[in-house]
């Protein structure tokens, strides 16, 4: 892929990139909470759900981030990492060498322009690049299963069902 998709160029991010993820994060909340979901993330905007900051200030730091831009306004966020979150103790590793992609989100203003998806075409090359077969991804598997479906849309195939709590999970694959 190369790094534009309907005018979005996407570029490794860092630690000047924080502020932007959060206020995408925060735009996410309120878009799922005005949509009637407050499963999926709560009702508490990101930026104050305690270690909510400190999460992201480590995605931009220890992870691989990727910043999706629009006329050189961060428009979203992807976050690679070498496996599934070390706080998700129900989310097994796989077992073989892999990328995860621990957040994807896009600035709610910018929907239906390809963001995600082209961040999810860079995650398939990065993993490849790394010379890894395979790259997961969980996701909240409550609603309707519409984000379940946009990873499916996506190339993922669902593999193992979880549950943290009373929160109903997905992971998916996909072999790149």
């Amino acid at each position: 892929m190369n790094d534009t998709t309907h005018d979005i160029r996407i570029r490794p991010g860092g630690p000047a990139d924080v502020k932007a993820v959060l206020d995408m994060l925060d735009g996410a909340v309120a878009w799922m909470n005005a949509r009637g979901n407050t499963e999926q993330w709560g009702t508490t905007p990101y930026s104050r759900i305690p270690g909510g900051v400190e999460r992201v200030e480590g995605y931009m730091t220890e992870n691989s981030p990727y910043i999706a831009e629009s006329g050189g306004v961060p428009v979203g966020a992807l976050v690679l990492d070498s496996g599934p979150s070390p706080k998700m103790p129900m989310i097994a590793p796989a077992g073989e060498p892999e990328r995860y992609v621990r957040l994807l989100v896009s600035d709610r203003r910018y929907a239906g322009q390809g963001i995600g998806a082209g961040l999810l075409a860079r995650a398939v090359e990065e993993t490849r690049r790394a010379g890894v077969e395979l790259l997961r991804v969980d996701c909240w598997a409550g609603g309707t299963g519409e984000l379940v479906a946009y990873y499916e849309r996506n190339g993922f195939i669902r593999t193992d069902p979880f549950l943290s709590g009373t929160w109903p999970g997905q992971v998916l694959a996909q072999r790149v």
